[in-house]
């Protein structure tokens, strides 16, 4: 693996040398556009909105529209605006993970300790599982501030993005429902039935199966076959009742198990 970002994690008075990898992948099956007709690659161009000519990449600014009109920034207007370009990721405080919204992650990258330190990032990783805390810091990716999370996960020092609070929309315009158009017997039985769905999360049992199917279709064609695909059918309740479909659901899964 190749890494993204070398640097260090500011622990109090100590920098831990790291470098960073990124430790998701996509598993979409990746496509081309092509012409239908003679499956040549598609090209995008920049055209002029007004000319429908296309615009050279030299002669392309960017602008904010504000008041009516554009605002032309230039490059030095983007490097004023731009976070100090420090190679230090600063822990500030340290919280429990569980109070941390799922809503707030982005991504993540695997850290690795430099060699002079190895030892400062050993006595971390072991401070973070022993105290069952993770950090919060700040650090500088491609000219962007990114405020993250420090965590361990297999012996391994974790930094997983985070968004900023004013990234996160308003739930004032989403339709509230009122939790008293909910029977008593109606929560048991739906308290009964995710208690019988419950389990350690295996995130192992959950599998892309969207693209391996596709991907059986492309080995298919590409000898002159049709793959059969099976489809799961949702199940249907018998019922427009809450209730009764809650409890048709419990038997099902109690059939199940």
């Amino acid at each position: 693996m190749r890494s993204i970002w070398k640097g260090s994690i500011g622990f109090g008075l100590v920098n831990i040398p790291v470098k960073l990898f990124s430790a998701v992948q996509n598993s979409n099956l990746d496509f081309d556009m092509l012409d239908e007709r003679d499956h040549s690659k598609i090209k995008f161009q920049r055209i002029n909105e007004d000319t429908r000519k296309e615009v050279p990449y030299e002669k392309i600014v960017k602008g904010y529209f504000l008041n009516d009109r554009y605002i032309i920034l230039d490059e030095s207007d983007f490097e004023e605006a731009a976070p100090e370009k420090t190679k230090v990721i600063e822990l500030e405080n340290f919280v429990d993970i569980e109070s941390i919204n799922p809503i707030y992650y982005e991504t993540s990258y695997y850290s690795e300790p430099e060699k002079q330190g190895e030892k400062a990032y050993g006595l971390l990783l072991k401070a973070l599982i022993k105290s069952k805390k993770a950090g919060i810091g700040r650090f500088v990716l491609r000219n962007t501030e990114n405020l993250c999370v420090i965590h361990p996960m297999d012996n391994v020092i974790v930094i997983t993005k985070i968004r900023f609070q004013q990234e996160i929309r308003d739930t004032s315009d989403i339709k509230k429902v009122d939790d008293k158009t909910v029977s008593k017997k109606e929560m048991d039985v739906g308290l009964a039935l995710i208690k019988q769905y419950s389990s350690d999360f295996d995130l192992a049992a959950f599998k892309d199966t969207y693209s391996e199917e596709l991907l059986k279709i492309i080995k298919a064609k590409a000898k002159g076959k049709r793959a059969v695909v099976k489809k799961l059918k949702p199940q249907k309740a018998k019922s427009d009742d809450l209730y009764d479909q809650l409890m048709q659901s419990l038997g099902a899964s109690k059939k199940k198990a």
